[in-house]
């Protein structure tokens, strides 16, 4: 289907206008040219240019219109859309998402990340129950108690009216608490009784009751074990759903953690099919002991090992996951000084001590992890987000790299929201000596859960989360993510936040966390293209517009170095070129004109 053909399918003006002078048509310089635009390279000299030219999904010519017009020779046959002046980017990278499984949530589950209070989220539960048999499973996400107007958990006794006979899990938008209604914890064996898990946490009423809300994977997995699992074609249709919300976000790479076989199958078979449009780099889920690392590295193993590919950079398998330990959200992760409530009152465990989170690895085993798979060539990325989980991830990779050093790996420190001056400082040899060592962050997590963040991180730590001008005046490259679905997937909220530093209700003030740490633009968008890139291990292919890169190509409605910061969270994709290939034109890329 030629170029011209698939915009008119996508309500896109197509004009056609007389070419003249032609080179031999059976060997054309180039098969489609982007001209009259404002291209933001994002190559070494953050250079823009007017035109680029494309050979078979391959970027070779970048310049003014007339260099690409002398350079293409005006072939008969040779495509060209016409960007009227609009802005190109490359297209963005998210190096934290985990898209299937947040495709199959947004299918097949209750959506709960617009709800607004206690009271809409029992009405939508009670909707579904309305549409399933009794003892069914209701599952949902994307519940935030800081977006809520009682800023209080949802608990079981807020469902019991509605869901009697059905249990219902709603996992938090964080991704590590949940809450279960009476009749799940009841099925799940959760009584009074029952005592906190090793690194999790049943929440208990002033009576030692469980509420319904449980804390990190071991308190929620006497729940989760008992629904029904996903099925191999509920995983396809949720990354074929997610796919096309990338594509009409300008995103055409993605890092997607955590993972197990099927989502590696289903990623396989729609690639097999040829309906993956999208580079694809996973983690394989290691788990909490050195078995389940030894069982993730046998999965790696039987896949192509970095640098090979399949699908021509398609789909890469990139490495194993560790979380070292929870949540800012749910107060779980590892810190040195105890977490707050409300920014101010020290929170407290069930025994009456300050709570300071916990290791969801024995952090001797985590070395031997890290080991494990360090010595076997296998890049690490380990969740951290409290200051003490940093240094314990950034000392290991330090300590495995000194004893046997492996540079290359770049293994990376996934969320990376509090740093301390220690764990600068390594992340800065470690990047310099072993090309390792990077922090892959979230700028959202400012945005979408900065209320719940500045309550439990407090005003005095605030200040230092997410430290990206810190970062960057180091030397220290890291990359941006959604960690779709904690914060919406579109990377234009992640490019805003990284500049606004700005809270979704402003319950704490819309700026808790200050504006010290906040970047420009240019060094935002490098960290979702150029450096992006890099923890994709593509950074050859990908992530600046540059002559031999592939054509990933994001267009705009608006130069996002131009406009103010308020509006580049509302940046509008025009289209999107994958490999060359127009995946999106939305109805208003009229603007953009093909000529044949």
């Amino acid at each position: 289907m030629s170029l011209c053909h698939k915009l008119s399918l996508a309500s896109t003006l197509v004009v056609t206008l007389p070419l003249t002078a032609s080179f031999l048509p059976q060997s054309p310089s180039a098969d489609l040219l982007l001209l009259h635009g404002h291209i933001l390279t994002v190559d070494g000299k953050d250079s823009a240019a007017q035109a680029l030219a494309i050979r078979h999904g391959i970027i070779v010519k970048v310049g003014t219109d007339a260099e690409v017009l002398e350079f293409a020779g005006n072939v008969p046959g040779t495509r060209v859309l016409d960007l009227h002046g609009h802005t190109a980017t490359p297209g963005l990278i998210d190096t934290h998402a985990h898209i299937a499984d947040g495709g199959v949530e947004e299918l097949y589950g209750v959506k709960l990340s617009d709800a607004t209070s206690v009271a809409e989220i029992v009405a939508r539960v009670k909707a579904q129950i309305a549409l399933v048999k009794p003892g069914e499973w209701v599952t949902g996400s994307g519940w935030d108690e800081g977006k809520l107007a009682e800023h209080r958990y949802v608990t079981a006794a807020d469902f019991d009216s509605v869901a009697p006979n059905n249990p219902v899990w709603l996992i938090h938008t964080t991704g590590h608490y949940g809450v279960a209604n009476s009749l799940a914890l009841k099925l799940a064996h959760i009584t009074a009784a029952t005592a906190d898990p090793a690194a999790g946490t049943i929440d208990r009423d002033p009576r030692g009751n469980p509420t319904g809300v449980l804390k990190e994977e071991s308190a929620m997995e006497p729940v989760t074990s008992l629904i029904p699992p996903t099925t191999p074609e509920q995983m396809r249709q949720g990354i074929l759903y997610i796919q096309q919300l990338l594509h009409s976000e300008g995103m055409t790479a993605v890092k997607d953690p955590d993972i197990q076989q099927i989502h590696w199958d289903a990623y396989k078979s729609l690639l097999d099919q040829g309906l993956l449009k999208e580079h694809i780099c996973v983690l394989w889920h290691a788990g909490s002991t050195l078995e389940s690392a030894r069982k993730a590295l046998a999965e790696i193993n039987s896949v192509p090992r970095l640098p090979a590919s399949l699908g021509d950079d398609r789909l890469l398998s990139c490495g194993a996951k560790i979380y070292m330990d929870g949540s800012g959200g749910a107060r779980t992760g590892w810190v040195y000084d105890d977490w707050l409530r409300n920014a101010t009152t020290p929170d407290v465990t069930s025994s009456g001590v300050g709570n300071r989170g916990y290791p969801q690895v024995d952090p001797a085993v985590y070395q031997g992890m890290v080991r494990l798979l360090h010595q076997n060539g296998v890049p690490v990325g380990t969740h951290a987000v409290g200051d003490r989980a940093m240094d314990w991830v950034v000392d290991t990779y330090a300590l495995v790299e000194q004893e046997q050093p492996h540079p290359g790996l770049r293994h990376s420190i996934i969320h990376a929201n509090l740093p301390t001056v220690h764990a600068l400082d390594v992340m800065v040899t470690l990047q310099k000596k072993y090309d390792a060592g990077y922090p892959e962050m979230q700028p959202g997590f400012l945005w979408w859960i900065g209320d719940i963040y500045a309550a439990s991180y407090g005003p005095k730590r605030g200040q230092s989360l997410e430290p990206f001008k810190t970062l960057n005046s180091r030397g220290i490259l890291w990359s941006g993510g959604s960690d779709y679905f904690v914060t919406p997937v579109a990377a234009r909220y992640g490019l805003w936040a990284s500049a606004a530093r700005q809270t979704a209700k402003g319950t704490y003030g819309l700026r808790p966390f200050g504006m010290a740490e906040a970047v420009d633009m240019h060094t935002a968008l490098r960290s979702y293209t150029a450096w992006g890139s890099r923890q994709m291990f593509l950074e050859n292919k990908i992530g600046s517009l540059e002559v031999g890169k592939k054509a990933d190509i994001a267009i705009w409605d608006r130069d996002l170095y131009a406009v103010p910061t308020d509006q580049v969270k509302d940046l509008k994709c025009l289209m999107t070129l994958f490999d060359g290939e127009v995946v999106y034109a939305s109805p208003d890329s009229s603007a953009i004109t093909g000529v044949h």
